[in-house]
């Protein structure tokens, strides 16, 4: 089978978006780094989004490709997929697993950035995607529901929901919850100390804390962000 068929190429706003053919996982996986080899400028410090159909990939399989693709300057951040096994270990990887596409009736303002996220139809107020690990710099989780990590988000490490992000733990890293315009999204942490942190269309970055770390939960309120403590958490 021509190389030209298994791989296909597009720009997307986060990055590349590589389709692959339906040959079996090794000769896909050669050809996209063939591919890669031979325009090494070309694919050099990108962002990577991998549609692999339905192959079925185990962790092994993504990581090794994950890591082949960092010692070649590139960032693999989501692997869309219609195998569920694929779709769980992307998870696990902390990649992300659908793309999201824009719509223009129904962006957030542009003054506060370009890379605003059409609401989803269809998606349960309930659904809700579960980290078991601290995220660790250069992760990037993006999900249409909830997001709760059981662990830290170091700095480096960047969410985006369209629901609330609940962390159990140390938030130091990049945080944007009701990313498809949701004003009613919260941020809950038991250590608030992100790079930057977004509810909808409101951006922040919270002063240097004195004292103990405290939970705390962020919320939009007469249109400002502003924290207080994680109810059920005060003494």
């Amino acid at each position: 089978m021509a190389e030209s068929s298994l791989i296909q190429i597009k720009g997307i706003r986060d990055g590349l978006l590589v389709t692959l053919g339906e040959a079996a996982w090794p000769v896909a996986q050669r050809a996209l780094l063939e591919r890669i080899e031979a325009q090494p400028e070309f694919f050099k410090g990108a962002r990577l989004s991998l549609d692999v159909g339905a192959q079925a990939l185990r962790t092994a399989e993504l990581t090794a490709l994950r890591d082949q693709l960092s010692e070649r300057g590139i960032t693999l951040w989501a692997v869309v997929s219609t195998s569920p096994v694929t779709e769980t270990t992307a998870q696990l990887l902390g990649l992300a697993t659908r793309l999201f596409k824009p719509s223009p009736s129904r962006e957030a303002p542009s003054r506060t950035s370009s890379r605003a996220f059409p609401v989803a139809k269809g998606i349960d107020d309930e659904t809700a995607l579960w980290v078991g690990k601290t995220l660790r710099s250069g992760t990037r989780i993006e999900f249409d529901g909830h997001v709760v990590v059981l662990g830290d988000v170091n700095p480096g490490a960047e969410i985006i929901a369209g629901g609330s992000i609940i962390v159990w733990g140390r938030l130091r890293g990049f945080v944007h919850a009701g990313a498809r315009g949701n004003r009613q999204a919260v941020i809950c942490a038991l250590d608030l100390a992100p790079t930057q942190l977004r509810v909808a269309d409101e951006i922040a970055v919270p002063p240097r804390r004195h004292g103990k770390p405290q939970p705390e939960m962020v919320r939009l309120k007469d249109g400002l962000l502003q924290a207080e403590p994680w109810p059920g958490s005060e003494k």
